[in-house]
C-alpha cells in the first residue's frame, strides 16, 4: 500500500500551469488556490519534505474535491490527483480520533452487517431473475452497490427489461465496491473490501455491470491499490448492454427528457443510442450536461454550501430544457439532482436510466 511520500515524483511534476484551476468546478465558486489540485499539491509537497504536518486546515482541502477527476484530464503532466489526495486522507485520519472512529463504523461487522441487514429485510420484495429464452448467450456478474441492496426496486426494473432476454444475470455476494471507504481514509477496509469483491468473481461472466457510475468506476481503478488485477474489459454500465443488445422502448406518451452524466461515468455512448430506440421520446441535451451534480458522496454534507450552489446551477440548466424527466445513472447524482431542483422550485422528475426504460413496453 502506497504512502504519500512515494508520490512525491508526482507532487514534482506539477507545473503549476493551472489548467486544474480552470476545470474545477469548485473553483469556480470559490477562487482559492488551495481548493484546486495545484494548490493541494504545494502544501502536500511540503509535507512530504518535512516542511509541514498533515493538520486539520489541511484535511479540510483535501475534502473540498469533488472528485470529479476533471482536473486529471486537463494535467498535461498526467498526474493521478484523486489517487494522492486519498491517501493523504488516510495518513491523516488513522491518527485522529474522529478519523478512527469514521473507520470503526465504516468497518466490516458494523457497515457491512448494516447493509446486509437491509438486503434481507427487501429481499422479500425482489424478483428472481429468470430468463425465458432457453438459450444464454450472455452471462452477467450484477454489482448491486450499497444503494440497490438497500432499496429493491432496481431489480424489479432489471426483471422487466430483460424478461425475455438471452441474459444470465447472477448476483454474487459482493460488499461495498469501496468509494466511501476511499473518501473517508479507510484505506485498509478499501482494500479489503475490493479483494473480497475480486474472490466473488470465481466464475465465468461476459459482463461485470452495474447500476451506479461510481461503482462502475471504483472498482474499474482497483488495479492502481492492488497489483495484479486486470478485468479485461469487461465492466460495463447496464446502459451499454442495452444498447448493444439494441432493445427497443415504446412510451404511451410523448416525453421529454434529459440527461445528467455523472462524473464517474467514463463513457456515455449508449444513451444517444438509447434514446434513438425509444419512440415518444424527445430528447434535448442540457448545458453543461456533465458538469457536477453537485453531492459527490460525502462532499455534499460536509461542504453544505457549495453543493447547494453547485446543485442549483444544474437546476438551472435542467429548467432550460423544458424535460419532463432528468435521467442519471448513479443514485448519489439523483439525490444531488433532487436537492436543486428543490431549492429551484422545479418539478422536473428525477429517475434512473433503469427506472425510466422500465416505464416502457419492452420489444426484445
Amino acid at each position: 500500500m502506497k504512502e504519500l511520500k512515494d508520490f512525491e515524483k508526482d507532487l514534482n511534476k506539477c507545473s503549476k500551469c493551472g489548467l486544474c484551476e480552470v476545470a474545477c468546478p469548485l473553483f469556480k465558486l470559490n477562487p482559492n488556490d488551495c481548493v484546486a489540485s495545484k494548490g493541494k499539491f504545494i502544501m502536500l509537497h511540503g509535507v512530504t519534505r518535512g516542511e509541514l504536518k498533515l493538520s486539520p486546515k489541511i484535511n479540510s482541502y483535501i475534502d473540498m474535491c469533488l472528485k470529479c477527476e476533471k482536473c486529471n484530464s486537463f494535467c498535461p503532466s498526467g498526474i493521478d490527483v484523486c489517487q494522492i489526495l486519498n491517501t493523504a486522507k488516510s495518513e491523516y485520519t488513522q491518527n485522529t480520533f474522529k478519523g478512527k472512529l469514521i473507520h470503526f463504523f465504516l468497518s466490516k461487522p458494523i457497515f457491512g452487517t448494516f447493509i446486509k441487514i437491509c438486503e434481507t429485510i427487501s429481499k422479500p420484495f425482489r424478483p428472481k431473475f429468470q430468463n425465458k429464452k432457453s438459450e444464454k448467450t450472455t452471462t452477467v456478474a450484477y454489482f448491486k452497490g450499497c444503494v440497490n441492496q438497500i432499496l429493491p426496486n432496481t431489480d424489479k426494473y432489471l426483471a422487466k427489461i430483460f424478461k425475455n432476454s438471452d441474459i444470465e444475470i447472477i448476483t454474487p455476494d459482493f460488499d461495498c465496491c469501496g468509494l466511501p471507504f476511499l473518501s473517508e481514509g479507510a484505506m485498509e477496509r478499501f482494500i479489503q473490501s475490493a479483494k473480497y469483491n475480486i474472490a466473488q468473481l470465481n466464475f465465468d461472466y461476459d459482463y461485470l455491470l452495474a447500476d451506479c457510475a461510481s461503482c462502475q468506476s471504483t472498482i474499474s481503478e482497483y488495479s492502481k491499490y492492488i497489483e495484479n488485477i486486470d478485468f479485461d474489459g469487461k465492466i460495463h454500465n447496464w446502459g451499454d448492454l442495452i444498447a448493444l443488445k439494441n432493445l427497443k422502448f415504446k412510451f404511451k406518451k410523448p416525453i421529454k427528457v434529459t440527461f445528467h452524466k455523472p462524473c464517474h461515468l467514463k463513457n456515455d455512448n449508449f444513451f444517444k443510442r438509447i434514446i434513438e430506440n425509444c419512440e415518444n421520446v424527445d430528447y434535448v441535451e442540457m448545458e453543461d450536461y456533465d458538469g457536477c451534480c453537485g453531492f459527490a458522496g460525502s462532499f455534499g454534507i460536509k461542504n453544505r454550501k457549495p453543493s447547494k450552489q453547485l446543485s442549483q446551477i444544474k437546476a438551472k440548466n435542467i429548467a432550460k430544457t423544458k424535460a419532463d424527466y432528468v435521467i442519471t445513472t448513479c443514485p448519489v447524482c439523483i439525490l444531488g439532482l433532487k436537492q436543486g431542483l428543490f431549492l429551484e422550485n422545479n418539478k422536473t422528475k428525477v429517475v434512473s436510466l433503469l427506472e425510466f426504460l422500465a416505464m416502457a413496453e419492452v420489444e426484445q
